[in-house]
């Protein structure tokens, strides 16, 4: 029993490595930028504060008033009466609104969609950094409910302070690696708040097991362990910080301070690791598939140099084998490498094809 939780434990260190290993820093993401658009207009960029009811009281001590950037279409201003649709896009693990920003080159890429036909509309990116570096956008009480967050409060938030469409057919949801994750989490639970989905190179999409025992499986336990501060934390390395935010979005545990979290070490490791499973969304697609019926188009795209593809293919396959409509494109790329090109000449465009523009008083 013991080999075989040394062996799940080293198989889920190395998923999460994958799933945005080569994301630690910003300095170390390269991404191809499209070439400015000639004639193209200068969006509207405002830095703002969301305040999450969702996330009050978490035990972690994760800030409630969060960071987003907002993106407003070059004729926001010039319209006093026009409406738009609005995106929300969300970022992937260790990074945040800000860092996503540059990698996704916004707003140039924005305004590079709009100046090839794409139409205005209003791009969100709220912030989901954490305290061990992401929310993977899941309802704990350790991080806050940044699920309710994100389609509750930042939703509510958007509909109040600006011109939105605030219908489900006139909101988008996109996210990147641990973004995918949350487009897939959000989007299958919430299919009342959005009406499109594009999902980026998910991560953590299936429950995972099996593998052989890490070299170093006792030593990372006793590492994790022994952390009992964010400064703990932020000294660990890469696989073994994606675990404790695993631990803390998905096995939370009010009465073990000061992490508040479980980690899938000793006796308590199946018990953890079920906990885990049961966030995978391979494994409770099957509970929403009625809410997937009711989105106008849903998207999938990954690098074909990307070792979350076979994950991503077979969340493509469990939605063609329930009669939901989708598109899956494996494209030439990294993890990381397209992702600004695929947001202005597939993400944009998709979500002008797909939302209403229906109520925008042009």
């Amino acid at each position: 029993m013991k080999k075989q939780v040394e062996r799940t434990v080293a198989m889920l260190t190395a998923a999460l490595a994958i799933a945005a290993g080569s994301l630690v820093s910003v300095a170390q993401v390269k991404t191809n930028v499209p070439d400015p658009v000639p004639g193209a207009r200068p969006a509207i960029v405002e830095r703002i504060k969301i305040h999450g009811t969702a996330l009050e009281g978490n035990l972690e001590g994760d800030a409630v008033e969060r960071d987003a950037i907002v993106f407003l279409p070059p004729g926001y201003n010039q319209n006093r009466t026009r409406r738009y649709p609005v995106v929300y896009a969300l970022h992937g693990y260790s990074i945040g609104a800000e860092q996503w920003s540059q990698e996704i080159h916004v707003p140039q890429t924005i305004e590079g969609a709009f100046a090839k036909g794409a139409h205005e509309m209003i791009v969100v990116l709220p912030d989901s950094k954490t305290v061990h570096n992401g929310s993977m956008y899941s309802s704990s009480a350790t991080t806050g409910d940044f699920e309710n967050y994100v389609a509750r409060d930042v939703v509510a938030y958007m509909d109040a302070h600006y011109r939105t469409i605030g219908t489900r057919e006139s909101r988008g949801l996109v996210g990147h690696s641990m973004g995918g994750y949350g487009a897939t989490r959000i989007g299958m639970k919430h299919a009342d708040v959005f009406g499109s989905l594009y999902i980026m190179s998910p991560c953590c999409l299936s429950p995972r097991g099996g593998g052989a025992p890490g070299p170093n499986a006792a030593a990372n336990d006793e590492t994790l362990a022994a952390v009992k501060t964010p400064a703990d934390s932020a000294k660990l390395p890469f696989g073994l910080r994606a675990q404790l935010a695993s631990a803390a979005a998905w096995s939370p545990n009010p009465t073990n301070p000061p992490l508040y979290l479980d980690l899938p070490i000793g006796d308590q490791a199946q018990a953890v690791f079920a906990k885990w499973a049961a966030n995978a969304p391979l494994a409770f697609i099957d509970q929403y598939v009625p809410g997937l019926k009711r989105y106008r188009a849903i998207a999938i795209d990954v690098g074909d140099q990307d070792g979350l593809r076979v994950d991503a293919g077979k969340l493509h396959d469990a939605m063609d084998q329930y009669g939901i409509a989708n598109t899956f494109e494996v494209y030439p790329g990294t993890h990381t490498s397209d992702v600004a090109v695929r947001f202005q000449e597939y993400v944009m465009p998709f979500f002008s094809r797909t939302l209403s523009f229906e109520g925008a008083k042009r």
